[in-house]
Order: C-alpha cells, then sequence, then structure tokens
C-alpha cells in the first residue's frame, strides 16, 4: 500500500528507525521480553477469534465486540513488533519512505478503531444492564454491522490524510527517526521547515478522536452505576459489576500508555527521557493485545468453558493416541 506517489522528490527513500534509545546495553532483554508478549498475543487472540468463531452460544453481540477487538490487537501488534525484533536483533533499522507512511497509517488507524470498539463494548455493556430485556432485539446483527461499518470508516477518514501530509513534508536530508516504528509526530520531529499543519491536526484528531470516545464510555458507565444501585439484590449487583470489571481494566491498559505518550511528545520532551517514552509507545501498541485475552478469559465465564473444553478435548485425543500407539507396540512385539 503506497499512500504517496512521489515520496523520493520530499523525503529519503529511506528512513532509519533507532530502536529504543538509552536500553542499547539492554537490547536483547528488551527484545526478548517484547517477543515474549508478542507471541503470548499472537496466540491468545487467534484462540479468542477461533472459539468465538466455532462457539454457536459466543455469537451475540459483546462476544461480536471482543471478536473484532482481538482481530485489531493481531493487526495492531504485528504492524511494530516484528520490524522492531528486527533492529533489535537484525540491526534492520531501515524502512524505506512508502512503507514507513504505510506503517504511520496502520499504527494510527487500529490505533482509532481500537478505541472505537472499545467505546461500543461500552455501549453494549450500557444496553446489557440498563435494557436488559431489549439486549438482543436493539443490538442486532445489522446493528453491529453498521457499529462495525462506522468505526473503520471514521478511522480510515481521519487518520488517511496523517501520511498525506507528512509526504508532504521536506527532509532536507534527515532520515534518522528517533523511534522504534513510523509514529507520526516521530517521523514529523525530522522534517524541516514549516510543520505546524501536521502537529496541529494531530492534535486535534488525539483529543477529538479520544476524548470522544472517552467521554461516550464515562456516560455509559455512569448510566450503568445509577442502574447497579438501583438493584435490589447485592448477588445482582455484584454479577452486574462483574460483568464490566474486564471491559474497565481493558480500557485502563489501553488509554493509560497512549495518553502518556500524547502529553510527553508534546508537553513532556524536556523531563521526561526519550527512551522512557518510546519504551511506553511500544508498550501501548503490545502489552494490551497481550493481556486482553488473559482478562477476558479469566473473568468471561462462556469463554473459560470454552477453553476447559477445548483442553478436555484435546487431552482425550492424547489419550486415546497414546492408548493406540500402546496397542500396536504390543501386537508388534
Amino acid at each position: 500500500m503506497v499512500l504517496i506517489s512521489n515520496t523520493s522528490a520530499l523525503m529519503p527513500s529511506t528512513f532509519y528507525l533507532i530502536g529504543i534509545p538509552g536500553l542499547e546495553d539492554l537490547g536483547f532483554l528488551t527484545s526478548i521480553s517484547f517477543c515474549i508478549l508478542y507471541v503470548f498475543a499472537i496466540v491468545g487472540n487467534s484462540l479468542m477469534v477461533y472459539i468465538i468463531w466455532t462457539e454457536k452460544n459466543l455469537h451475540g453481540p459483546m462476544f461480536f465486540f471482543l471478536a473484532m477487538l482481538a482481530v485489531n490487537d493481531l493487526a495492531f501488534s504485528s504492524s511494530t513488533v516484528p520490524k522492531m525484533l528486527g533492529i533489535f536483533w537484525l540491526n534492520d533499522c531501515g524502512i524505506e519512505a512508502s512503507a514507513c507512511l504505510t506503517q504511520m497509517f496502520f499504527v494510527h488507524f487500529l490505533s482509532v478503531v481500537e478505541s472505537g470498539v472499545l467505546a461500543a463494548m461500552a455501549y453494549d455493556r450500557y444496553i446489557a444492564i440498563c435494557s436488559p430485556l431489549r439486549y438482543t432485539s436493539i443490538l442486532t446483527y445489522v446493528v453491529l454491522e453498521r457499529i462495525a461499518a462506522s468505526i473503520l470508516v471514521r478511522a480510515f477518514i481521519t487518520i488517511f490524510p496523517i501520511p498525506v501530509l507528512v509526504g508532504r513534508l521536506h527532509f532536507c536530508g534527515d532520515d534518522v527517526v528517533l523511534h522504534s516504528y513510523c509514529e507520526h509526530m516521530a517521523v514529523v520531529n525530522v522534517a524541516c521547515g514549516d510543520t505546524r499543519v501536521n502537529s496541529i491536526y494531530g492534535l486535534v484528531l488525539s483529543l477529538s478522536i479520544t476524548g470522544f470516545d472517552l467521554i461516550f464510555i464515562g456516560l455509559s458507565y455512569t448510566m450503568i452505576l445509577r442502574a447497579i444501585f438501583r438493584l435490589q439484590s447485592r448477588d445482582a449487583r455484584y454479577k452486574a459489576v462483574g460483568t464490566c470489571g474486564s471491559h474497565i481494566c481493558v480500557i485502563i491498559a489501553a488509554y493509560l500508555p497512549g495518553i502518556f505518550s500524547f502529553v510527553t511528545y508534546r508537553f513532556g520532551q524536556k523531563t521526561i527521557p526519550h527512551g522512557v517514552h518510546i519504551f511506553l509507545a511500544n508498550i501501548y501498541i503490545v502489552f494490551p493485545a497481550f493481556l486482553n485475552p488473559i482478562i477476558y478469559g479469566v473473568k468471561t465465564k462462556q469463554i473459560r468453558a470454552s477453553v476447559w473444553k477445548m483442553l478436555q478435548i484435546a487431552g482425550d485425543r492424547q489419550k486415546l493416541q497414546i492408548s493406540i500407539d500402546h496397542t500396536t507396540h504390543s501386537r508388534s512385539s
């Protein structure tokens, strides 16, 4: 995917990513840690998608959004971690300008999609708790498809101008990006000349998208808490809180590192070491993808039961295979 057609006229043909500055001595340990998180993220989210896809009793609104989040996490982590590991292990720091802009698009596009999915999941919990009798009639498959389409269209429309605007900048021979992937502001900071349009657009976009979604999530949970406190039964209140607990944990894991990275780039570069910022920017991408399947696997009864069922089936097959092998060996001897 090439987002602009004339990158060579305005920018170097290749950018060089430096990885995580300040952690060069711990590069092997850092890369192993990110590799482990990435492998578990791939396995966990793939298992999540497979379970939701194959189990008919999980074909409901909540699990639709959960599957969408898992697919997004697979793409999000895969957009940056393989290249980062290549920097650490192979010293493969170069990335073509068109590939850099493509990576930039997908990193920010998938970030906006994740924020939209989390907001949709808050709406799902609001309907489930505040209007349980109308839950399936409100969140029909047609409505779910429209919500998913609006999330994707919003992300594309808002993010597509970013690589286009970056592609119009002049770089005056500078080609070293102080980051482990092509983050928007990291590449803009390499450019020379006037970059105010990029900075303003990035700032307005971050504040509007994140701000709107957080306000929507906050309003949803305000109404959810009001409904919970009106319940007469203590067990019903605990059950209602339990259905929201996993989503709240995912929101915290997703938003806190991202907000920290955003604030640091614009207001805290002189006070916070650059290496710390880059490290947390990577954590923002890979750690939620690693954590989400664990949170939902532990907190969601249906998924936990499905995983246990799969393990039992695998164990029975292994026992059967051992029995067959033993019988065959006994006959041959």
